[in-house]
């Protein structure tokens, strides 16, 4: 975590009466600079409050419920803090129409949804040197923008 997201984090810390060392995580969405700006974006505005990720076993760094986020930019500049308030493992092939139109992204429909994390997850799946398939577990969290 560079300086600018360190100090982003204490200065949040400090205003909601957060304990020093309290753990985070800052990351940004997508693969690109620009679907990472448009997506934090969409954070900040309150539209994207979930998200979805392929679940990896044994995967220490897991979400769970009440862990903090800082959502960062293309740039790597922190953008907002979440918190996450539900986490679950689905199938691909059963998440949700309401998940999906959690996740705030184009018309928010799950026709829109599944066209783009179909092409999302199976590029991100070969890059790993595995083949997508409809079952493959994901994680699905549901967070609320603190800040």
């Amino acid at each position: 975590m560079d300086k600018e997201v360190k100090l982003f984090w204490q200065d949040f810390c400090l205003k909601h009466n957060l304990p020093a060392g309290t753990k985070v995580d800052a990351w940004s969405f997508g693969y690109s600079e620009k679907d990472a700006d448009e997506l934090a974006e969409l954070v900040k505005r309150g539209i994207k409050t979930a998200t979805t990720s392929e679940y990896v076993p044994g995967d220490e760094d897991m979400p769970k419920v009440g862990d903090w986020n800082i959502i960062l930019d293309g740039q790597g500049k922190p953008v907002c803090v979440v918190q996450d308030k539900v986490v679950e493992i689905i199938p691909y092939s059963q998440i949700s129409a309401e998940h999906a139109y959690h996740e705030g992204e184009g018309d928010r429909s799950y026709q829109y949804w599944r066209t783009v994390h179909d092409q999302f997850f199976e590029e991100e799946f070969k890059a790993n040197g595995q083949k997508f398939y409809p079952q493959a577990p994901m994680v699905c969290e549901t967070f609320a923008k603190i800040d």
